[in-house]
């Protein structure tokens, strides 16, 4: 999960994709990126952390020109501690590209070898951005022909990836002295929408970006999704030029991110994140209400922030006081990005406290948006116990994580989920609660759908096991298990990234 964000504009863009990025601080607080484009000359910064540590004013004033990418990165693939692997990537030829993605290529290490072998291209890191860049640029080099680039070499170019790329990716990429290209794999897996502005000249800006808050926070109006499959070109007077570059599509969306990733206030896929939530806790209501006597509850309290949406709509329904039970520190982030598990159940009691006056005496119903490695359930029931809660309950507004996922989420192996391979029975027992209830997956994937008849399918393979791209094995689990035993995970190394989270 990677939040990127691209502009053309006639008028300098700098300021604007950094207060883009700050709006998708919470897709990645690893690395953050900036590159500008003044003529055909490329202005890049980028630097570990988060967007207002990594630039200062004297970096600003260095990124000048109308035209611009950003990207904030969570890794999933690569070295996480690596500057060198923090986007945007930058190639020389043809004409020089500069690209951020947000998605994760299941094919990466088999191009790899194809970019070496065949195409005679060398990739430098571990990083899938720099695999995907170089088969854009050998894709342009095929097609580009001897005159002037047009729009259709550009699609062209873009119907070779697909061809020969798998996985999820969502793409950005600056052209030099061309216009900016955006393109979303034929499933749809990662979002990206666009919008427009009048410029200080009357031309049309055009902004493309992970999730639509972006453009309602930059005086953006919306336009649409970009479909699973199609390519945008805009050239620098801000014509945006439109193809389906794949032959086989379907909308496909992650549902994670409406689930957690996601900001409540984006709208994605035609989907108000902020009513699939509510509509989950609905479903989650039902659950509730089959599994527990209603009258053994006092209190519903959410576990900030993603549940809250879903934990209101369950103490509504189900006809129970809704508390704040959790006051949350704003200056630490997701446990769910911290590389350790220590670190992890250490920054629990970092991140949130628990107010006694809400828990004292009373039997509580805990809402997450999602119970996926338990270390941070375990805590958060021990929390409430101490608080003097006289019993825990637990639900969870996703179902059971059983799976790893592939394309773009860190959960990339089964040992680390709670869920894999155990009972609700076990999972509960090891989170210490007195009830554990997990939402329906087909209930989930019913009410969400329902915000959109035009989405197909949902991709849930964290949930139900099924890898929509048709090409993931057993031994890329493995792979992915060995690349993430060899990362440099130090807690003092976590320590530090700790310290420069970000709140969401």
């Amino acid at each position: 999960m990677c939040g990127i964000v691209g502009v053309i504009s006639n008028q300098p863009v700098n300021q604007l994709i950094y207060d883009s990025l700050l709006l998708l601080q919470h897709r990645g607080q690893d690395a953050a990126g900036i590159v500008t484009m003044q003529g055909g000359k490329c202005f890049i910064h980028k630097a570990r952390g988060m967007v207002r540590d990594a630039f200062r004013t004297r970096d600003m004033r260095a990124l000048p020109g109308g035209v611009g990418l950003g990207q904030v990165r969570y890794p999933t693939a690569g070295n996480a501690y690596s500057e060198e692997e923090a986007q945007p990537f930058y190639v020389n030829a043809p004409y020089g590209i500069v690209l951020v993605h947000n998605g994760n290529l299941t094919n990466a290490h088999t191009l790899k070898r194809e970019l070496f072998d065949i195409d005679r291209r060398h990739i430098n890191t571990e990083s899938d951005t720099e695999v995907l860049i170089n088969v854009l640029a050998h894709e342009m080099e095929r097609h580009m022909g001897k005159g002037p680039l047009t729009p259709e070499a550009v699609f062209r170019a873009v119907e070779g990836v697909h061809r020969r790329v798998k996985g999820s990716y969502a793409v950005l990429a600056l052209i030099a002295g061309h216009g900016l290209l955006a393109f979303r794999d034929p499933h749809g897996i990662r979002p990206l929408v666009f919008g427009t502005a009048p410029g200080e000249d009357g031309r049309q800006q055009v902004l493309i970006a992970s999730e639509s808050v972006v453009l309602e926070g930059t005086g953006f109006e919306l336009v649409r999704d970009v479909a699973p499959g199609e390519a945008l070109f805009i050239t620098p007077d801000g014509t945006v030029h439109s193809q389906q570059c794949s032959g086989q599509t379907e909308n496909a969306p992650c549902i994670f991110e409406f689930v957690y990733l996601a900001r409540p206030d984006s709208v994605m896929d035609g989907v108000s994140v902020y009513q699939a939530r509510l509509n989950l806790g609905e479903t989650l209501a039902e659950r509730v209400r089959a599994q527990i006597p209603l009258d053994e509850i006092d209190v519903v309290i959410p576990i900030p922030e993603s549940s809250r949406p879903s934990a209101m709509q369950l103490a509504q329904v189900i006809g129970k006081p809704y508390r704040e039970g959790f006051v949350k520190n704003r200056y630490v982030g997701r446990t769910f990005i911290m590389p350790g598990q220590a670190v992890r159940k250490k920054s629990v009691r970092q991140k949130l406290n628990a107010i006694g006056i809400e828990f004292k005496g009373r039997n509580v119903l805990l809402v997450d948006d999602s119970i996926v490695r338990g270390t941070t359930s375990k805590e958060i029931v021990q929390m409430a116990r101490e608080a003097g809660a006289a019993k825990v309950y637990m639900a969870s507004a996703a179902p059971p994580v059983r799976f790893p996922n592939v394309y773009g989420i860190d959960m990339p192996t089964k040992e680390e989920l709670i869920a894999h391979g155990r009972t609700e029975d076990e999972v509960r027992a090891y989170i210490g609660a007195d009830a554990l209830i997990y939402q329906d997956i087909d209930a989930m994937k019913r009410v969400v759908g329902a915000l959109n008849p035009a989405i197909d399918r949902f991709e849930a393979s964290c949930f139900d096991g099924d890898y929509i791209t048709g090409d993931v094995s057993a031994a890329d689990f493995d792979a992915m298990q060995a690349q993430r035993a060899a990362q440099p995970a130090s807690e003092d190394e976590s320590d530090s990234q700790l310290a420069q989270l970000s709140p969401t």
